[in-house]
């Protein structure tokens, strides 16, 4: 793994104008929405900002104001939303609705139940956009999961009434590993877990700058006897393209695509009576 180099030195002058520029390119190239975590941590991947409090605050700032101008697209916020009841203008108008939204459970007849999780919660729109056709459930972690969470899941496990699979993607740390781990043993309910990302392999093939870790963390000794140096690697810095296709070649390994098509078959066979 190659030494610490994202950032470089936090104290140089940072060029905000080229800075945006690159950042607007950036949120473009997705073809989702975008987080501004998931931004600032492609900017420090590409060592053009420094991994530090002072520069993401700056990167929202300077995004924000660019936003109000026209001059940069928008990025998706997870934690706000307008919550409003769900209400129709006639019996007509609800009837259309139900036929819009209709679907059957689309992982009926698959061999075991298959789970999509991901330790940041702002990655669940992409995971959404290319897997949401085939009703695959997604479960997003957001660091170390209340234990309400976990015996939420482990109960869906359970009323699904098969074998289950999860296949996950986190950090590359010490907390990064552990989450992952923690997850597993507590929710006691998958009987394979695949991590597709992020592991010590990716951040050389995918050229990563790792920062330096936390030497805080209770987790760090164990982490830099397995790896040999403590290391942060975000999982925001993995280009989409490169995590939809781990997460891809992962379900590839579990999915029934027989089952599958019954299952689509059988919802436009539904559509068609709804429709009467």
């Amino acid at each position: 793994m190659r030494k610490q180099e994202a950032g470089k030195d936090p104290k140089r002058r940072l060029v905000w104008p080229q800075i945006v520029a690159r950042a607007a390119a950036i949120v473009r190239s997705y073809d989702t929405g975008v987080t501004l975590r998931q931004l600032f941590y492609r900017l420090v991947a590409e060592q053009l900002l420094p991994n530090t409090v002072t520069a993401y605050k700056a990167l929202s700032s300077r995004t924000a104001e660019a936003r109000r101008s026209g001059a940069f697209p928008a990025l998706i916020d997870r934690t706000r939303t307008i919550h409003r009841y769900q209400s129709f203008a006639s019996p007509a108008s609800a009837r259309a609705w139900l036929r819009d939204i209709y679907r059957r459970d689309r992982t009926e007849n698959q061999h075991l139940s298959l789970y999509l999780g991901v330790e940041k919660n702002g990655i669940v729109e992409q995971l959404e956009a290319w897997f949401g056709e085939f009703g695959i459930p997604i479960v997003a972690l957001g660091g170390y999961s209340s234990q309400s969470y976990v015996d939420e899941i482990a109960a869906d496990v359970e009323q699904q009434g098969r074998a289950a699979a999860l296949i996950y993607a986190g950090d590359f740390d010490p907390s990064g590993e552990d989450i992952e781990r923690d997850f597993r043993e507590r929710a006691g309910c998958f009987a394979e877990v695949v991590r597709v990302a992020l592991t010590a392999e990716q951040v050389e093939e995918f050229d990563l700058p790792p920062l330096m870790g936390k030497a805080s963390d209770s987790r760090a000794k164990g982490f830099i006897e397995r790896h040999g140096q403590l290391v942060q690697v975000e999982l925001d810095a993995l280009p989409p393209d490169i995590l939809r296709r781990l997460y891809a070649e992962a379900i590839e390994q579990f999915w029934d695509k027989s089952a599958f098509q019954q299952a689509v078959a059988q919802e436009r066979s539904d559509l068609q009576e709804l429709a009467g």
